[in-house]
């Protein structure tokens, strides 16, 4: 597969539960499904889309939400350096908006997330 550059690169962590106030940003008929740590705030898979909460700044007050509804993602493929432990894991989607990297740290199961992608685009077509 050719080289692309990414649009956006976000890291997860280890799996944590939902905060709070990601049930605000549901839809009717939505629930979240699992949620990650990221550097600075959190990710949750949805039954229906990825949500990426960001937070800015030095007091991270500002927080930028990315949606990403699964429909919108053609291809995946996941990577990891071989070890039990999967360090240095990663996941890259290729989505309508273009090219996203997602790196695991090793407090994320690179099995789960797969497991989570396959089961969220090949149920929302």
């Amino acid at each position: 597969m050719a080289e692309t550059a990414a649009i956006l690169a976000w890291t997860l962590q280890n799996e944590i539960p939902t905060p709070a106030d990601v049930n605000e940003l549901l839809v009717e008929g939505e629930t979240a499904v699992a949620s990650f740590k990221t550097f600075r705030d959190s990710a949750t898979f949805t039954t229906k889309r990825l949500i990426v909460r960001d937070a800015q700044g030095i007091t991270g007050k500002k927080i930028e939400i990315y949606s990403l509804p699964y429909s919108s993602i053609h291809m995946w493929s996941t990577e990891n350096a071989g070890g039990m432990l999967d360090r240095d894991a990663e996941v890259e989607l290729w989505t309508k908006a273009g090219h996203i990297k997602v790196k695991l740290t090793k407090g994320a199961d690179i099995r789960r997330i797969n497991g989570l992608l396959a089961w969220a685009t090949l149920h929302s077509h």
